[in-house]
């Protein structure tokens, strides 16, 4: 992908002034603003203006182009590419799938994962580089001074570091986790479980992957000391009940997560975050499901860049998958087969372009539309980019699109289209945390 320096240089001019003059930083958990967290949040929006991509056509068009590959090589082989002559025989469904699940060998090779990403969050490796850490304990009651051995020790140390887990295990947390920079939290190999307690925190961190776990029934903490970095412990306030809450983070990819019923968001992306692919994930019983900006004044949040593809928007979903604000949000072969409300919508001017997607409306004549925008007359919001291509649309569902066209940029010649929503089943059909065991493709 080609990119401007002189426009990119420019760009990113302009939303260092914008940062500069922006309202105070909402808090977020933090009792005391330390000289430690102003200085990691100063540094965090220098890796986020870096990780910001003037022309974000290009990376759709990108993760276009490796979509639309996978499916030409895979149609002729029937549904989803298959491996045999190994230990069982694996069918991966996608491009990001097609890169790791179907070596009986990945317990041997963790970190080629790393090299899978695509989207946004392509430039995600996580603990690439760094040691193994292993998970033996699942208790967490020292949250200043973890113990050796539990995962909030690993997320605290310093430098890159790839967690797994010695066996299957539920994961209470006292206190909400927070993960700092460099760091894979990699479930693949145990059926592993965070639930019935506080969720994940990245605040203003850089590089992260978080794969193949399992969070549910998330719920508010009331906060207190704890630690966020292997030399600083700082006061917390209390915690939303988000699973997963990013806030002013770049580099992220979550990828192969199962998420249901928290007390706040499944996942909310806010404060000048940026940089950040959720694929293959399965969301279920919820209401407020994904939120991208967490209000129109945040205007950092124009720099905000997501990828949402191959997850599966399941049973008992009201709304939000996302709700967007400001940015660029690119949503690709994704199947909403359940939603109460609306599935995509925003305020503020986000650009949303929609490839792919499989819409299955409810049988609510008056939620048979999929997008909703707040908080703007018609005659705003007609301005806004939100643009629907290949999707399908079943049982009555509509997207209304809105604004001048998105120009896709392709490439080296490489005039290539997503594919159409009819391959959203198979495309989607390993959604969720797998079910991975050592010795065997996944």
């Amino acid at each position: 992908m080609e990119i401007m320096v002189g426009s990119a240089t420019k760009v990113a001019f302009i939303l260092l002034v914008t940062f500069s003059i922006s309202i105070p930083c909402i808090e977020a958990g933090i009792g005391k603003f330390d000289e430690f967290l102003i200085e990691q949040e100063n540094e965090a929006q220098k890796v986020a203006l870096n990780s910001y991509v003037p022309n974000p056509e290009g990376v759709a068009e990108e993760l276009n182009f490796n979509v639309h590959l996978y499916g030409n090589s895979t149609i002729r082989r029937g549904l989803g590419q298959k491996f045999k002559g190994q230990i069982g025989e694996c069918e991966a469904s996608n491009p990001i799938d097609t890169c790791w699940r179907c070596n009986k060998d990945w317990a041997l090779d963790r970190y080629k994962l790393a090299k899978c990403g695509k989207g946004f969050g392509r430039r995600a490796v996580g603990g690439l580089g760094g040691p193994i850490y292993v998970v033996t304990d699942e208790s967490d009651e020292d949250l200043e001074n973890p113990k050796e051995g539990t995962l909030r020790f690993g997320v605290t140390r310093q430098g890159p570091l790839w967690i797994t887990f010695q066996r299957s295990m539920i994961i209470v947390l006292k206190q909400e986790l927070l993960i700092s920079s460099d760091k894979t939290i990699d479930g693949r190999g145990a059926f592993v479980q965070i639930r019935d307690g506080a969720g994940l925190t990245l605040q203003f961190v850089n590089n992260v992957i978080i794969h193949g776990i399992r969070i549910k029934n998330i719920i508010p903490k009331e906060g207190g000391m704890i630690r966020d970095s292997y030399n600083h412990v700082g006061l917390r306030t209390r915690s939303d009940g988000d699973a997963i809450s990013i806030f002013g983070a770049s580099n992220i990819w979550i990828d192969h997560i199962s998420l249901s019923n928290s007390s706040d968001g499944l996942i909310d992306v806010i404060q000048g975050s940026t940089a950040i692919t959720i694929s293959n994930c399965h969301m279920t019983k919820h209401n407020d499901v994904m939120l991208f900006g967490a209000n129109d004044e945040t205007k950092m949040d124009k720099i905000m860049q997501i990828t949402v593809a191959f997850n599966h928007f399941g049973q008992g979903l009201i709304q939000r998958m996302p709700r967007c604000r400001w940015g660029f949000v690119h949503v690709l072969n994704n199947d909403y087969t359940h939603w109460m409300m609306y599935a995509i919508g925003g305020s503020a001017s986000p650009t949303i372009l929609s490839q792919g997607n499989r819409f299955i409306a409810p049988n609510n004549d008056a939620a048979k539309e999929i997008t909703h925008r707040d908080y703007a007359t018609p005659d705003v919001w007609k301005n806004w980019q939100w643009q629907s291509e290949m999707d399908l649309f079943m049982n009555g569902a509509r997207f209304i699109t809105s604004g001048q066209p998105i120009k896709l940029e392709y490439n080296k010649g490489l005039i290539m289209k997503p594919r159409d929503g009819t391959h959203v089943s198979r495309l989607t059909r390993y959604s969720g945390a797998l079910n991975c065991f050592v010795g065997k493709p996944c």
